[in-house]
C-alpha cells in the first residue's frame, strides 16, 4: 500500500520521481504528491488527488520543478479521507495552503505505514505550539521530527532516532531538511523500503520496479534502522546513532521484466509468463542426478534432520497465498501423513493457543512484506517455533527474518491480482510435500512425482492455447450479478482462488463453496441464469461434485465445468465445458486455475474496468 520514491543525484529529480511513481501504481493509491529542492532554495511541493496523470500534467511531466533532490508519494488513505490536503508530502510548518507550493518548512517528508499513537503525539505537539492542517498521522510524524531537531539542536539522524523510539506502529519514512538540501534521510520499521545506488545517484523506493531502469544495486534497510543518503553514497545507522555496514545486493530482474511487453495489461502478460516462471522455480529445486531426479533444498537452508523433527505444520498466509496453503494441505497430509493446519495470518497472529515446539510455521507471501503475515512469523519465532518463508522478493522482511527461506522465481508481478506468483508458490508447496514425505519415510520413490511436476509448464501452455473460448464465454456473461464456484478437496481450493480472481477485478459478486455444502443454504440463492462453475479434476470426487452441479442446473443455473481430458460425459451435463491436460491429480490445480484466471480477466476487460489496478485494492498490504 502506498508508494515512495526518492532521488538524489546529478539529474533533474522530478521526471525520475514521476517515472518511479508510475511503476508503483499497482500498490494502490488515491492521491499523489511530489517535492523537489534546488540547492538552498525552499522545497516546492505539488499534490493532486486521483490518478497519477493528474500530478504529471500539473508538473508538466516534472519539467515545472527544478532540483536534483526530491521525493514522491502515492497515498492510500488511512487517517483522513482522500484529498489534496491529506496527500503527501507533508511539511513541518504551519501552512495555510495545505502544504502545497513553495514551503519554508525545516522538514518535508513522506511516509508509508500507520502511527498508532498519533493522537497522543499530536496533542503533545499542539501543546508546543504546532498547528495541523491535515487529518493524517504522517503530518504528526513530520512535525515530531522537526520538534526534536530544533529542541536539541541535533543532527538529522539523531532527530530521527529520538522520533522513532516514541512512535508506535509501522513506517517507511523519508525526509528532507532545509539545512541539508542535497540529502535524504530515511527510517524504517515494518513497512518496505529499498535503497538503490549507482556511481552518481541514489534512490529510495517501496519496491524494486520503481528503480530498475536506473540501477539493480540495492541495500535493504532493516527494522529500526536509519540512513543518510547522498548522491551515489549511503550511510546506515542504528538507533544509537552508530554507523552500521550493509551488504549491497544485485537484483536479477531487468527493467523489461516490469514492462507490459506488448500485452494490453500486466495481468495478461503475467498469466502468459506462468509456464516459464514455474519452470524456473521447479528447476531451482529439482536437480538431475546420477540416481535420477532429486529435490535440493540447500538454498532453503533446511536439513533432512530438521524436517524429521517436525510433527505439526501450520501454513499461514493471506488472500491468494492462503488459497495456496489450502490446496497444498490436501497434498501434504496425504503424502506426509501428518497434521497440517492452514491459518489466515490476520487470525493466527491473535490466537492464544500454544504452538507445539515440534511444529514448523510456513509463511507464504509474494512481497515478503505483508503486515499480518510478518506479525504471524514474529509471533511463531517468539514461541520458539521454526519458520519457513515462501516469498518472491529477495531481501524482503519475511525472507530475512524466517529461519528458512524458499524463493519463488516469479520476477516482478505488477498486476494487483496475482497469477504467476500464486502458481510459483503452489509448485514450491508441492516440492515441500514430496520432500517432507520422502524424509519422513512416507514415500520411497519420488521420481514419478517429480517428473509429473516438470510436465506442468508445457501443459500450462496448452491451456493458454484455448483462451479464445474463455474470451467468448466471458463476453456472454459480462452482465452476471452472481457467480458460484463449487468443488471438493483440491477442487474446492481451486475454486477459492477462482472466485477471488473474479470478484477482485470484475466486481461481480462471487463465492466459492465446498460442493457438499450447497444444500446447507447456498442453493437457495440459485435462480434462472445464475452461473455456477464447477471444478471436476479429482476422480474419486468427480461424480459427487457433478451431482451437486446438476442440482443447481435443475433450479435454472447455467453450468461451466472444468475437468481434464478423458471425462467426456461432462459435455452431456454442463453447458460450457473446459478441459485441461491430464497430470497427476495432486498437482492438477496448477492447470485448472488458469481458465479461471482468464475468465476473471476477460470479464473485467469486457466491462471496461481497470484490470491491473482494481478499485480499493493494493498489491502489498503492509498495514493491518
Amino acid at each position: 500500500m502506498c508508494g515512495i520514491v526518492g532521488y538524489v543525484g546529478d539529474k533533474q529529480a522530478a521526471p525520475i520521481l514521476l517515472q518511479g511513481l508510475a511503476k508503483l501504481e499497482y500498490r494502490g493509491y488515491d492521491s499523489a504528491g511530489i517535492t523537489v529542492r534546488d540547492g538552498d532554495a525552499p522545497a516546492e511541493v505539488v499534490k493532486t488527488i486521483g490518478k497519477l496523470h493528474n500530478l504529471i500534467e500539473k508538473t508538466d511531466e516534472g519539467r515545472a520543478l527544478v532540483g536534483t533532490c526530491g521525493m514522491g508519494h502515492t497515498r492510500w488513505a488511512t487517517h483522513g479521507a482522500p484529498s489534496k490536503t491529506n496527500a503527501h508530502p507533508h511539511v513541518s510548518g504551519n501552512c495555510t495552503n495545505s502544504g502545497s507550493g513553495v514551503v519554508e518548512s525545516e522538514v518535508v517528508g513522506v511516509h508509508n505505514g500507520i502511527i498508532e499513537n498519533y493522537q497522543e503525539l499530536k496533542a503533545k505537539m499542539e501543546r508546543h505550539g504546532y498547528h495541523f492542517y491535515s487529518e493524517t498521522d504522517t503530518e504528526v510524524l513530520i512535525k515530531l521530527v522537526d520538534y526534536y531537531y530544533k529542541k536539541y539542536q541535533m543532527g538529522p539522524i539523531d532527530a530521527l532516532a529520538k522520533t522513532i523510539v516514541r512512535v508506535r506502529g509501522s513506517y517507511a519514512l523519508v525526509v528532507m531538511f532545509a539545512d541539508h538540501p542535497d540529502k535524504l534521510f530515511v527510517a524504517r520499521k515494518d513497512s518496505p523500503m529499498i535503497i538503490g545506488v549507482n556511481d552518481s545517484e541514489s534512490f529510495v523506493a517501496s519496491d524494486v520496479p520503481a528503480i530498475l531502469s536506473h540501477t539493480r544495486n540495492v541495500y535493504y534497510i532493516g527494522n529500526l534502522e536509519m540512513a543518510e543518503i547522498n548522491a551515489g553514497e549511503v550511510t546506515f545507522y542504528n538507533l544509537d546513532g552508530d554507523k552500521i555496514e550493509k551488504e549491497l545486493t544485485s537484483i536479477e530482474w531487468d527493467a523489461q521484466a516490469a514492462e507490459r511487453g506488448g500485452f494490453e495489461h500486466f495481468m495478461m502478460k503475467e498469466i502468459h509468463e506462468q509456464p516459464q516462471v514455474v519452470l524456473d522455480t521447479l528447476h531451482k529445486y529439482i536437480k538431475e542426478t546420477e540416481d535420477g531426479l532429486k529435490i535440493d533444498l540447500s538454498d532453503v537452508g533446511i536439513s533432512d534432520d530438521e524436517i524429521k523433527s517436525f510433527s505439526n505444520m501450520y501454513i499461514v498466509a493471506c488472500g491468494s497465498a492462503w488459497h495456496v496453503g489450502m490446496e497444498a494441505q490436501y497434498v501434504l497430509e496425504e503424502f506426509g501423513d501428518f497434521l497440517v493446519r492452514v491459518e489466515l495470518a490476520s487470525e493466527f497472529r491473535y490466537r492464544k493457543n500454544r504452538l507445539p515446539e515440534d511444529s514448523i510455521v510456513i509463511i507464504i507471501s509474494q512481497s515478503g512484506e505483508t503486515a499480518d503475515s510478518l506479525a504471524a512469523l514474529r509471533m511463531a519465532k517468539e514461541k520458539g517455533v521454526k519458520t519457513l518463508a515462501i516469498v518472491n522478493v529477495m531481501g524482503s522482511s519475511i525472507a530475512r527474518e524466517a529461519d528458512y527461506c524458499m524463493y519463488t522465481l516469479g520476477g516482478p508481478e505488477i498486476s494487483v491480482a496475482t497469477t504467476k506468483a500464486y502458481s510459483c508458490q503452489l509448485v514450491c508447496m508441492f516440492i515441500l510435500a514430496i520432500k517432507f514425505a520422502e524424509v519422513r519415510s512416507c514415500m520411497t520413490e519420488t521420481g514419478n512425482y517429480l517428473e509429473e511436476l516438470l510436465t506442468i509448464p508445457d501443459k500450462m501452455n496448452k491451456v493458454l492455447e484455448d483462451k479464445e473460448r474463455i474470451q467468448w464465454f466471458a463476453s456472454k456473461y459480462s452482465n452476471a450479478r452472481d457467480i458460484f464456484f463449487i468443488g471438493r478437496g483440491i477442487d474446492y481450493a481451486v475454486c477459492l482462488e477462482g472466485s477471488l480472481k473474479m470478484k477482485e477485478i470484475s466486481y461481480i459478486h462471487s463465492e466459492a463453496y465446498a460442493a457438499g455444502e450447497m444444500k446447507h443454504g447456498t442453493i437457495s440463492l440459485i435462480e434462472d441464469g445464475t452461473l455456477v462453475i464447477g471444478t471436476l479434476t479429482q476422480s474419486d470426487l468427480y461424480e459427487k461434485t457433478l451431482s451437486n452441479m446438476m442440482e443447481c442446473k435443475s433450479r435454472g443455473a447455467y453450468l461451466m465445468g472444468i475437468t481434464s481430458y478423458g471425462k467426456y460425459d461432462v459435455e452431456d451435463s454442463v453447458n460450457f465445458p473446459v478441459y485441461v491436460p491430464k497430470v497427476d491429480e495432486h498437482f492438477i490445480g496448477s492447470l485448472a486455475i488458469i481458465p479461471l484466471q482468464l475468465l476473471g480477466y476477460y470479464l473485467s476487460v469486457s466491462k471496461g474496468l481497470d484490470v491491473d489496478k482494481p478499485r480499493n485494492l493494493a498489491k502489498s498490504v503492509t498495514v493491518e
